[in-house]
Order: C-alpha cells, then structure tokens, then sequence
C-alpha cells in the first residue's frame, strides 16, 4: 500500500498508476497526511466469449409474457398517456 499526498499525485499520477497497473498495488490518497481516498485498479476485462445457458433451468418464462401488451401500457411508451 502506497501513501501518497495530493500534491505528489498530481506530479507523478502517470508514474503511480504504472504501479496500479503492473503490481496491482492500491494507493491511499492523502491530504495534508490524512487519508482522504484509496485508489484500487480495476479488475482486467474478461477477453473469452460468454457461454450460453448459463441460467438454465433457473427461471421459466410464463406464457403470459408473450401476449401483447395492454393499450394503455402502449400509449405510454408512445407518448399518448395523459
């Protein structure tokens, strides 16, 4: 864990997000010494393709979903309701 003041972040933020980045070190931001935030990176985004059905057999859909929807419900979505 790096302290680091307001002040030195702003000189050197491009140095210390290296180090968030390459060793996942996480930095607590301080003003005038006392602690004020806590920088953390990002988990790295998932690069493979999602598998499908990874819900199934969790939830069914009733029939009823299917069936059009209530004038009312549509006029509000078009704009008509008053």
């Amino acid at each position: 864990m790096i302290r680091i003041n307001v002040h030195e972040a702003k000189t050197h933020l491009s140095y210390y997000l290296t180090k968030l980045k390459k060793r996942g070190e996480t930095i607590i931001l301080c003003n005038r010494n006392q602690p004020i935030a806590e920088i953390r990176p990002l988990p790295s985004p998932l690069t493979g393709k999602r598998p499908i059905g990874l819900a199934k057999g969790q939830f069914s859909v009733p029939p009823a979903f299917f069936e059009p929807l209530p004038n009312d419900v549509l006029d509000a979505f078009s704009g008509k309701a008053t």
